[in-house]
């Protein structure tokens, strides 16, 4: 296993963390019409972005500034409630909203994002900074990523890893030599250039960035200038460097080691930016051998604390068929299940299943309650959903698409607070 040390003299005080989180997140639907998408719960008591903030805080770097947008409300409250670290020890977690500071605009990209906010960069004098998406889930030891790029002196260094050709459409997909130097960057293009023998693989950017603090500023400066601008990091700041001759290098994700995690967990990342991605996501975590494995207790994803009392599982009328039962499931703090039967699921905090109901490859948020008898499949209810007594969902979804959204692979999804019946 690589070692995750940094050469003398850096020190990771000097590295200041920006994450990403202002985006809308439309391709979520309904779980983002009312909440920013790294706020979305996933794996019954964490939200999205807990995931890439205990990334960081478990590799040392404990100062982060997050930059905010769309709907941060919810957000805003989770960071300001959850993440408290030591000012004593120089330690912060903070959101910082659109303030319009350099124009009459809001964020209008990425880059533009991290522009308007450069007050944050000048006021620490990092000497270094990272730049990362706020909504993926993965697994990572920022420190090796961090060796890797003094080791090779970049000024830029990009987090990417192989995908299948067909799906990197969806993707910044680079072209790096044998030493690992960008020499090309590609954003979301409709024929994806394949790895060096690979055919059917393309390296695909993982929109996380470590930057000197100069080269980005200036490039930061320079995008601002230019009006045919998207001012996106993978569209314009990154291929800009790579033209200018910046040393732009690609950091192979495969090869980070996280503390306690088996060999095959180590590349595990998921862009979870549709409704069957996200679904899909929360499945790999009810594995008997989960991927993304929440019980590492090396690199615990961190969250707040949570006073409901433990999950409860009363009835054991066999005869009847009224057993409180989960199988294959997550059930989170202060469920009860009252002979109703769980299976593939998972649960978020101070759900409810009654007797006689099933509830069966699905994600159920805060404080939703499922009625006696009824029947839920491949569905993802939001918080503060009663559904009442004999109600199926999941099993008729040309009945289900006229009243509620239903993902291209069949997932079913009740908004927030919405009334069933």
């Amino acid at each position: 296993m690589r070692e995750t040390k940094l050469r003398a003299p850096f020190e990771t005080s000097r590295v200041l963390v920006m994450i990403l989180a202002g985006g809308e997140g439309r391709r979520l639907g309904p779980l983002t019409s009312d909440r920013a998408k790294p706020a979305v719960p996933f794996g019954g008591r964490y939200r999205i972005i807990d995931i890439v903030l205990s990334n960081f805080v478990n590799s040392g770097l404990h100062k982060i500034k997050i930059l905010t947008q769309y709907k941060s409300a919810s957000l805003d409250e989770h960071i300001a409630r959850a993440w408290r670290l030591s000012p004593m020890l120089d330690n912060f977690i903070e959101t910082i909203p659109a303030q319009q500071r350099t124009g009459k605009s809001w964020f209008k990209g990425s880059a533009d994002a991290v522009f308007q906010t450069q007050h944050v960069i000048t006021d620490e004098s990092p000497t270094h900074v990272c730049i990362f998406g706020g909504d993926h889930v993965y697994k990572m030891d920022m420190r090796q990523m961090l060796d890797a790029h003094l080791e090779r002196n970049a000024e830029v260094t990009v987090a990417a890893i192989p995908v299948p050709r067909k799906e990197a459409t969806q993707f910044g997909v680079i072209e790096a030599d044998a030493q690992g130097r960008l020499i090309a960057f590609h954003e979301k293009v409709p024929d994806p250039p394949p790895m060096p023998g690979h055919p059917d693989l393309a390296l695909a950017s993982m929109g996380n960035y470590i930057f000197n603090t100069g080269s980005l500023l200036e490039s930061l400066g320079e995008d601002a200038k230019n009006e045919q601008s998207a001012h996106d990091f993978g569209r314009d700041i990154i291929p800009y460097m790579v033209r200018n001759g910046k040393r732009a290098f690609v950091y192979d994700f495969q090869t980070n080691r996280v503390p306690g995690e088996d060999e095959g967990s180590n590349a595990y990342w998921r862009d979870i930016g549709t409704i069957d991605a996200y679904w899909a996501a929360q499945m790999d975590l009810i594995s008997v051998q989960p991927a993304f494995n929440l019980y590492n207790q090396r690199w615990p994803i961190r969250t707040a604390m949570s006073h409901d009392p433990p999950a409860k599982f009363v009835f054991r009328d066999e005869w009847n068929a009224r057993v409180g039962i989960a199988t294959e499931s997550l059930v989170s703090l202060g469920c009860i299940i009252s002979g109703g039967r769980i299976h593939r699921s998972v649960l978020s905090n101070r759900c409810r299943v009654n007797s006689f109901s099933h509830v069966e490859e699905s994600v159920l948020f805060e404080n939703v309650v499922i009625g006696r008898h009824a029947k839920i499949r491949r569905a993802i209810i939001d918080k503060d959903v009663e559904v009442p007594p004999g109600a199926e969902i999941g099993y008729n979804l040309e009945e289900d698409k006229k009243r509620w959204y239903v993902s291209e692979g069949g997932i079913v999804v009740i908004p927030k607070r919405a009334k069933i019946g």
